[in-house]
C-alpha cells in the first residue's frame, strides 16, 4: 500500500484569523473555515470534549495545505516558549518556495514575522531564510536563483 498523496499540515494556534491573514499574506488562499466537535473529533484526537474553530489555506498550485486549528475545549496547553531554536526535538518548520524573497519578507514582518536568522544563499541554486510566523511557528522561504 502506498501513500496517494500528503493532504495537509495541522498548527495548533489562539489567534486563528491572525493565522489566517499570515498564510494569506504569504500567498495562500483560504479555502474555509468550519467548527468540529462530538464523537469523531475526540475519537481522533484522543481527547474528550473537543470543540475545535478549524480553517484549510493552500497554495496557488492547489497540492499544499495547511490547517490552522484553535482549540476552544480542551483548551491547548502551551509546549513551552514560542521563540524556541530550530534545533528542539519535534521542532518542525514548513517551506515554501516564493519568487521574492525579500518582498515576502517584508511583506509577513507587517503580520509580526521576524527573520529566525537572516537571509542565505545556497550555492547558486536559491536564497533562504527562516522566518518566526504566527504562534512561533517557523516558516522556510526559499527563492529559486536563475
Amino acid at each position: 500500500m502506498a501513500i496517494q498523496r500528503m493532504d495537509n499540515v495541522g498548527i495548533v494556534v489562539e489567534d486563528m484569523d491572525a493565522a489566517i491573514a499570515f498564510f494569506v499574506e504569504l500567498g495562500m488562499e483560504l479555502e474555509g473555515r468550519a467548527e468540529v466537535e462530538g464523537p469523531v473529533a475526540d475519537q481522533c484526537t484522543g481527547l474528550k470534549g473537543v470543540r475545535c474553530d478549524l480553517a484549510m489555506v493552500r497554495t496557488p498550485d492547489g497540492h499544499s495545505r495547511l490547517e490552522p486549528a484553535k482549540y476552544r475545549s480542551p483548551a491547548a496547553i502551551s509546549a513551552g516558549p514560542r521563540n524556541q531554536p530550530h534545533n528542539i526535538l519535534g521542532t518542525h518548520r514548513v517551506m515554501f518556495t516564493v519568487d521574492d524573497i525579500e518582498g515576502t519578507v517584508a511583506r509577513l514582518r507587517t503580520h509580526g514575522a521576524e527573520l529566525v536568522g537572516e537571509l542565505a544563499r545556497y550555492e547558486d541554486g536559491y536564497r533562504l531564510c527562516y522566518v518566526r510566523g504566527p504562534e512561533g511557528i517557523i516558516v522556510g522561504l526559499a527563492e529559486q536563483l536563475g
